[in-house]
């Protein structure tokens, strides 16, 4: 009897009032946490189950072992988790499951795509009991057509992150990649454009010491590029070695995932999320309430005649440039690297955040304008130059040194000391501001390898 007992599953709703008590449970993981180690010897990781009898919120799980590769490594979204002996504690105003690893086991196996009763993990004390199978096919079934409902204001848009805050994100993943030997990337997307940040190196760089284009060593292969969303900001999500083992095989390409107390962060002037012991995972589906938002969102914006433009500049950008094509769409950079033909025109809204040379004084050479100009927007930066004709355009001609001076300053958000000469160490905020645009080639042999972009059609206006 005591054995049949030890072996007897409880429903989450009723496990929750057995405070104290080891209970056995079988549910779904609906989020875990990444593993950590505990101040002593041992690691832990967070799940949290639900099950049909408590599909809201669910209870989390501590489980606690000897070593990282025996914590639980849930394979895919909604597999299903059998436990056995963990205790119920109280915390707070919930209750909680206490995994031990000296009396207590689990079982991990594939969620509603299933089909047989093997788990696919196990710890070494678990033992499996004929019946286990019954209610493993009881929760597929009800897998089915389970949907969470969690609201839509539970989490934040790309465009309402902030610099050295945890955030809830919604994200499509779009591609995972190595960066670096054992060290990871993943791409992410909401289909917001994430806030422009505050430039507070000094712009003062030599050649090789400019600000990268991203945060990969190389650009991303442009036949990849081509299979992203061309408005929206991509965020990288970086996994440290630490957490690369236990994230890489959830992160799958193309869906969506809730990273729940994501920390935001800033390198390189350019957004990355970062993974850390606090971060959770939570699976969705395409029907999710929070996926059924961003893609909402999505689809509203792409319907309005400026939804290419940055969300950052409404109601319009700066007035200091002026633009000879204002029958051209406006569009965005990732749509710009992403065109079908090497060589086209396009019309975009920008900010320069970097300048090579910097001093307005070497900005031509022998009478001819060569300028290096680092622009961005939401969706990519890339390196567009002003040279010779185009560059008599952009500077009105050949304004003396104190009239460059002042028109890169305000181009780059330089703020103007007194003397009127730019405070170069302090904070920049680059303007928002209209350019045009041109694509060509170095190398016809290498068309797509040797691709430039070059402003033309605009014009500095004081």
């Amino acid at each position: 009897m005591e054995d049949r007992d030890d072996y007897k599953f409880l429903k989450i709703k009723d496990a929750i009032s057995a405070i104290n008590q080891k209970v056995n449970l079988i549910g779904v993981v609906l989020e875990f946490g990444l593993p950590k180690s505990t101040r002593g010897t041992d690691y832990f990781c967070t799940v949290k189950i639900v099950d049909e009898s408590y599909p809201k919120p669910g209870i989390p799980v501590n489980v606690f072992m000897a070593s990282v590769e025996n914590l639980p490594s849930v394979g895919s979204p909604g597999d299903i988790i059998q436990l056995s002996r963990v205790v119920m504690k109280p915390h707070n105003d919930g209750v909680y499951a206490l995994f031990n690893k000296k009396f207590s086991s689990f079982a991990l196996y594939e969620g509603k795509s299933g089909e047989d009763f093997v788990p696919y993990q196990c710890s070494s004390i678990f033992r499996r009991r004929d019946h286990d199978s019954k209610f493993i096919a009881g929760l597929r079934k009800w897998l089915v057509d389970f949907q969470v409902d969690e609201g839509v204001n539970t989490f934040s848009f790309l465009r309402e992150i902030r610099e050295g805050q945890r955030a809830n994100l919604v994200c499509k993943i779009l591609h995972v990649c190595e960066i670096a030997k054992d060290n990871w990337m993943a791409l992410v997307w909401d289909g917001t454009d994430s806030p422009p940040i505050s430039i507070n190196t000094s712009p003062e760089h030599k050649m090789d010491d400019q600000l990268p284009l991203q945060l990969e060593p190389s650009p991303l292969p442009r036949d990849l590029l081509c299979t992203f969303p061309t408005v929206g900001t991509i965020l990288r999500v970086i996994i440290d070695n630490a957490n690369q083992k236990y994230a890489l095989h959830l992160l799958s390409v193309g869906k969506w995932v809730k990273f729940i107390s994501i920390l935001c962060e800033v390198r390189a002037v350019l957004w990355c999320g970062v993974l850390t012991p606090f971060t959770k995972l939570r699976y969705l589906s395409n029907e999710d309430h929070s996926v059924l938002a961003c893609q909402r969102s999505y689809d509203e914006r792409l319907s309005l005649k400026l939804g290419r433009i940055p969300y950052w500049c409404f109601p319009w950008c700066s007035r200091i440039t002026e633009v000879d094509y204002d029958h051209m769409p406006f569009v965005t950079l990732m749509d710009v690297l992403t065109y079908s033909e090497a060589t086209a025109r396009f019309k975009c809204i920008i900010r320069v955040v970097a300048a090579f040379p910097w001093r307005a004084e070497d900005f031509s050479h022998h009478g001819t304008y060569r300028i290096r100009l680092t622009i961005e927007d939401p969706t990519a930066r890339i390196h567009a130059f002003v040279y010779a004709e185009d560059g008599e355009k952009f500077f009105d001609g050949h304004p003396s040194i104190d009239v460059l001076t002042s028109k890169r300053n305000k181009l780059l958000g330089v703020a103007a000391n007194n003397d009127g000469k730019g405070a170069i160490h302090a904070s920049r905020n680059p303007p928002w501001v209209q350019c045009c645009l041109k694509s060509y080639f170095l190398d016809k042999n290498d068309i797509w390898g040797s691709r430039h972009y070059r402003i033309f059609g605009t014009k500095l206006v004081d």
